[in-house]
């Protein structure tokens, strides 16, 4: 690579959120200094003057402005595709990185040809001492396709108290703050537009395990995230994408007996379905059916999807899938960190 190309492209993605940019990118700046990283911004057709704020208040920082709100997905992939850099790393707009947060992670993605990306240790900015929703101590699934963290499982957040402090393998890193390997993102086909937003990173990191690369968690390295910074998690439309999405993850990516466990996921999701509206609440209830009828009509696109990936499949069998049922070990068992969960693998 020209030494005059940047190292690493740390990619902000903005949508009208110009307080966050004025909060976070002096943060960003400050404790990216490092040689051959540049800090982008790209912006999804915001209306609120966050362009003209960035060029006026920062202008070392390069601008890619994109004509509409292309989603977090399609931001992403737009940008990614224009970067030059060997190394790009998806940064939330509302996420504070820690001092010397580049270089553990510059340092482990370089360690190894095999290594399609890696992720921070990620921590709650409200409360620091504790771990963050978005995704914690890196990103495991369970065999219905169920996602959690070390740190998180569902709602429950741990406090950090060094107990995930071993780097190393996991199953998926969170789009909050994750670093790839910019060539193999493009080559891959990036984020995946019908995802939109949510799990799409997971979706990603399935692809590209299955083709035989591994996915790092780096504790070395911390990022402090707001969440909830375009939709809260109560919000009935981040329930609906996430329904949703976790059943397109599923027909994509999963191999052996997909449809066995999705009629597995069926029933799974209609308790929680009922659960929902035991408990009065009928817009999240709603939610999860306008998932599931969307699931169904996009279905055969999905189906597509998986044969076109099959042939570049390598790998079928992932230690990082946990072989219990996540849903069962918290509302039935009672478990409630990652720590009391059996061995994955």
């Amino acid at each position: 690579m020209n030494q005059n190309q940047p190292l690493v492209s740390v990619i902000i993605l903005n949508w009208n959120t110009l307080d966050l940019l004025a909060k976070f990118v002096p943060v960003v700046k400050q404790n990216s200094a490092l040689p051959r990283v540049e800090i982008v911004v790209a912006d999804n057709g915001s209306t609120d003057d966050s362009v003209q704020w960035l060029q006026q208040h920062h202008p070392d920082i390069r601008i890619i402005a994109l004509e509409k709100n292309c989603g977090f997905v399609g931001g992403y992939n737009e940008a990614i595709a224009q970067m030059t850099s060997e190394y790009t790393v998806l940064l939330n707009s509302d996420a504070a990185p820690g001092k010397g947060w580049l270089q553990p992670l510059i340092d482990a993605i370089s360690d190894d040809a095999n290594i399609a990306a890696v992720v921070p240790k990620i921590k709650d900015y409200s409360n620091p001492t504790r771990f963050e929703y978005a995704g914690a101590g890196g990103g495991f699934i369970d065999r219905f396709g169920y996602p959690f963290c070390r740190g998180r499982i569902f709602d429950v957040l741990e406090e950090d108290n060094g107990q995930y402090n071993a780097g190393g393998k996991i199953f998926w890193g969170s789009g909050a703050a994750l670093m790839v390997k910019t060539d193999l993102y493009n080559r891959t086909g990036g984020l995946d537009y019908d995802f939109f937003a949510h799990m799409e990173e997971i979706d990603w990191c399935w692809r590209v395990k299955n083709m035989g690369f591994e996915i790092i968690y780096v504790p070395q390295s911390e990022v402090f995230h707001v969440g909830g910074g375009t939709l809260p998690q109560s919000s009935p439309r981040k329930n609906y994408l996430n329904f949703r999405n976790n059943l397109f993850l599923l027909v994509k990516n999963k191999q052996g007996a997909y449809v066995l466990t999705l009629f597995c996921r069926m029933l799974l999701d209609g308790i929680a379905l009922l659960r929902n509206l035991a408990g009065g609440e009928f817009a999240m209830a709603k939610s999860i059916l306008l998932a599931h009828c969307d699931f169904y009509r996009q279905l055969p696109l999905f189906i597509r999807k998986r044969k076109v990936l099959q042939p570049s499949v390598t790998k079928k069998r992932h230690a990082e899938i946990y072989k219990g049922s996540i849903v069962f070990d918290f509302f039935v068992r009672g478990i409630r960190y990652f720590s009391s969960l059996t061995t994955i693998r």
